[in-house]
């Protein structure tokens, strides 16, 4: 199995992409890697980390896009860019399976729509990513970012993947399907969302109807279906809040003495805690719909959720997710075209 990463996206590139590439090279002995970006930096780094290069490819490039940098611009002029030579890799290459990049979202998307395509039948592919929620389970959230202006159908294929990916990836067997609403009753929510709930009772997943943000992560959904605005705004608040609560409570322990004793016979408990609530455990975000694996990872993202990334695209390819995604737009293909024609 080969992957490629993007070596030089990230804040915290090439140091954190190597370590994660070492660790999942480690843990997979059938894995190979290959790494895009300088290549005297990357061979120093792999040295260091003390990993041989004869399951890994290093392709040099000259050139790094940066968050700053207009998408659309930076994919077309800096064809020797690290992440544009690894998107070339991906699509040209059969033996790749998949890409692992932390660089900036507007240009991993940008490149994939370029470069990759869509799916055949899939409106609009969407970002995908996965959150802990407090029973222990996952909740995957589709779209969070990639389509900031959704259509119907769009989020109809949105519910078909996501319900796909819960599915087959972690054994769901009729995953609970909902919409992101400002409100559970039926007539809540603006005109995409009037449009879209009927649609959604209609196609051939578990639709338990409309969610309100503040049960994101009560552990009653498995999928959540958004417009990527919304659904951007729910990730970033959610990360947010989460960040916030770990370090509140941090802040409290260390202030008392009694708070502190305490918290050494908790210590167990708090490591439980930090643990279910990591999200970046969870890897990156899917770009479900896209012909080819593609995960986007945190900007911020460290040697662990560069591996746990690596891992998405193992998973997912060992599942066919995409070819039984591609099966399911298919199969519902009349319905779906039906239902927007009757609207």
């Amino acid at each position: 199995m080969k992957i490629v990463l993007d070596g030089f996206g990230g804040d915290n590139s090439p140091q954190e992409i190597v370590k994660g590439a070492v660790l999942a090279l480690q843990k997979y002995k059938d894995l190979e890697i290959i790494i895009t970006g300088d290549k005297d930096k990357l061979e120093a780094l792999f040295n260091e980390n003390k990993q041989d290069l004869s399951r890994v490819e290093i392709v040099h490039t000259t050139e790094i896009i940066i968050n700053d940098e207009s998408p659309t611009e930076a994919i077309r002029t800096k064809k020797d860019s690290s992440l544009v030579v690894a998107l070339n890799i991906l699509k040209e290459r059969e033996d790749v399976c998949g890409l692992v990049s932390a660089g900036s979202t507007g240009a991993v998307l940008t490149g994939a729509f370029m470069k990759i395509g869509r799916m055949k039948g899939v409106s609009r592919p969407a970002l995908a990513p996965l959150l802990p929620t407090q029973n222990g389970g996952k909740v995957l959230l589709i779209d969070c970012g990639a389509n900031m202006d959704s259509k119907p159908i769009n989020l109809c294929h949105f519910a078909l993947m996501g319900s796909a990916y819960m599915q087959n990836v972690f054994n769901i067997e009729n995953p609970r399907v909902a919409l992101l609403n400002v409100g559970v009753e039926d007539k809540k929510g603006n005109e995409l969302c009037h449009q879209v709930f009927p649609l959604l009772q209609k196609l051939p997943i578990n639709f338990v109807g409309n969610m309100e943000a503040r049960d994101f992560l009560s552990g009653k959904y498995d999928v959540v279906v958004s417009d990527g605005f919304s659904g951007n705004v729910l990730l970033k608040a959610s990360e947010g809040a989460i960040k916030m609560l770990l370090s509140i409570l941090k802040s409290e322990i260390k202030a008392r003495k009694m708070s502190m004793l305490g918290a050494l016979f908790m210590k167990k408990s708090f490591k439980a805690v930090k643990k279910t609530m990591d999200y970046e455990q969870y890897g990156g975000s899917p770009f479900l719909g896209a012909k080819k694996i593609l995960i986007k990872s945190h900007g911020s993202s460290f040697a662990q959720s560069i591996l746990a990334s690596i891992e998405q695209v193992i998973q997912i390819n060992k599942d066919n997710l995409y070819e039984k995604i591609e099966k399911q737009i298919a199969d519902t293909k009349d319905i779906c075209d039906s239902l927007i024609e009757n609207e």
